[in-house]
């Protein structure tokens, strides 16, 4: 009995995580090029909202990237929240050298609220243009068509989001490499869904949408008091397959900065995966489905090759190690695939590796952000 069970678990898996693979996320990883549109006619204002909090340095860098943007209608909405560096003054300054630069400066935060997204309403609600760009302080616009080509689904085709992607800056060692393999999964669910017409979430360091839908819908109504989420919980709620568009352009991508130690790391993704017990059922299904049959097809596979491999029955052994290595690469041609398509770069490397790690990143960090209270943005 127990040996079926291992084998009925490892073909239920395998089954899952072929769909997963090679059809949903075959969706991103083998999609075609996406065509660019440009019409002079549709050409409306844009604003740049970003929210800071002491963030002196990565704004003295950001704020001249968005001015050499090739777009000829827009302006930079810097949220000033509650900085105790020289973030104001900075802004003083440029704004001087930067007509269109403009800024609101938070002195403090309502008790009923939350941070960040206080000073997101609050900055749209200022916004002087009605298509909303979203990034944060530490992210740089790949290229000078960012605004173009990220508003374009909006202002073009009269989608009300438009999603896109914010990869990481690339450095030595395991911590950067695993970033990298993560921030590219996470790419995968939404970016793959919402190509299926079924978006779920977003990335506020690259996400579009109008002003007059943020405002219609009291966006934030009803998880205000939810740290974090003010990106990808806002797209969740109200994002369909007929609002919502998905850029998939290099060039219209971003790129943060990324956390340098453990400690740091484990803090922010603790606040994006917390945000995720707030999804709708419908919702946590889509990630569910995938993570419960990797677990299964690894737990099984291993528990199958232990039981062989004790037996000593090799050809039942080697059956099951080809199934596991086969999927390995697999995993390894979809990610350098869709990194390819997303990035317009190499896959991170050893995601054979990474895939077998996530087996234990996924459900112990889950579980512990799922029941976390002391979630923080800044």
């Amino acid at each position: 009995m127990g040996l079926f069970l291992l084998w009925f678990f490892f073909g239920a898996g395998i089954f899952i995580q072929v769909i997963y693979l090679l059809i949903i996320f075959g969706r991103t990883a083998f999609s075609k090029p996406q065509k660019a549109n440009s019409d002079p006619q549709k050409e409306e204002g844009v604003t740049v909202l970003v929210s800071a909090h002491n963030e002196f340095k990565n704004l003295k860098t950001l704020i001249p990237k968005l001015f050499d943007q090739d777009y000829p209608t827009f302006d930079v909405m810097i949220v000033n929240d509650r900085s105790t560096d020289r973030t104001k003054r900075l802004l003083e300054e440029m704004m001087s050298i930067y007509p269109r630069l403009r800024s609101v400066t938070i002195k403090y935060t309502p008790a009923h609220v939350t941070a960040k997204k206080f000073a997101m309403t609050l900055g749209i609600k200022v916004s002087k243009n009605d298509v909303i760009l979203l990034t944060d302080a530490d992210c740089i616009p790949n290229s000078d068509q960012w605004i173009r080509k990220m508003t374009a689904p909006v202002r073009q085709e009269g989608k009300t989001f438009a999603l896109g992607f914010s990869g990481y800056e690339k450095a030595k060692g395991f911590l950067n490499n695993w970033i990298q393999y993560e921030t590219l999964l996470t790419a995968l669910y939404y970016l793959s869904f919402g190509l299926w017409k079924a978006p779920f979430m977003g990335v506020g360091r690259n996400l579009c949408y109008r002003r007059s839908f943020f405002m219609e819908v009291k966006a934030f109504k009803g998880f205000w008091h939810v740290e974090g989420g003010d990106d990808d919980l806002f797209v969740n709620q109200y994002a369909t397959g007929k609002n919502t568009a998905i850029v998939l352009d290099p060039e219209a991508n971003t790129t943060s900065k990324p956390k340098v130690t453990f400690k740091e790391y484990m803090v922010q993704k603790k606040r994006h995966l917390h945000a995720g017990k707030y999804y709708r059922s419908e919702d946590k299904q889509k990630i569910g489905f995938f993570s419960l049959s990797h677990a299964l097809f690894w737990l099984s596979g291993i528990g199958l090759l232990i039981y062989f491999g004790i037996g000593q029955s090799w050809e039942q052994f080697l059956i099951v190690f080809g199934i596991i290595l086969l999927r390995s690469v697999i995993v390894v041609r979809v990610f350098a695939s869709a990194s390819k398509k997303i990035q317009g770069t190499k896959a991170p490397k050893n995601s054979w590796m990474h895939d077998f790690l996530y087996l234990g990143y996924f459900w112990v960090l889950g579980t512990i952000s799922h029941q976390a209270k002391d979630i923080q943005w800044k």
